[in-house]
């Protein structure tokens, strides 16, 4: 399953979509301001929560969660090493790992070892994507709400007070 997310949109303080091939809505994306820490809202086409992405106050490197309902469900925390980001997604549902270049929103994320799926900036006719390709469209929100999770951690740090 292939699904776009446009590329202005992964900051805070935003409202955005998630796409399909047609360009139909898949997933809602809601963030809201003013919150201790940054949260963020992934919602189906019916307007129910799939998920909530929250930033944890730290004093170094950034923390994010992912929630289902009240239940936390994974941790995306960045690791300082020299000339590159490191990950660690520790998560009920498996060990993830993210591999590629995250600067330029080329990587894959694998779980226990197999292919989970991928992120790719694409040019597309509607705008600069970003393609998620997630073989298992049960994942599709998961994968989303990851994927969300891992930009903000790598790039609102610098900027995250604006």
């Amino acid at each position: 399953m292939k699904l776009y997310i446009k590329q202005r949109v992964f900051s805070l303080g935003d409202k955005y979509d998630v796409y399909d091939a047609q360009e139909n809505v898949v997933f809602d994306v809601e963030s809201e301001l003013f919150t201790i820490g940054a949260k963020l809202h992934l919602y189906d086409t019916q307007g129910r929560e799939l998920y909530y992405i929250k930033r944890k106050l730290t004093f170094f490197m950034a923390e994010y969660e992912i929630y289902q309902g009240n239940n936390l469900i994974a941790t995306i925390s960045q690791e300082f090493a020299l000339f590159h980001s490191k990950l660690n997604v520790e998560s009920v549902l498996g060990n993830f790992a993210v591999d590629g270049d995250f600067m330029s929103m080329n990587y894959q994320i694998s779980r226990n070892g197999l292919f989970f799926g991928s992120v790719y900036k694409k040019w597309l006719s509607w705008g600069d994507s970003y393609e998620l390709e997630v073989p298992d469209e049960q994942n599709a929100g998961f994968f989303c709400a990851l994927v969300i999770a891992v930009d903000n951690c790598l790039h609102n740090e610098s900027n995250h007070n604006h």
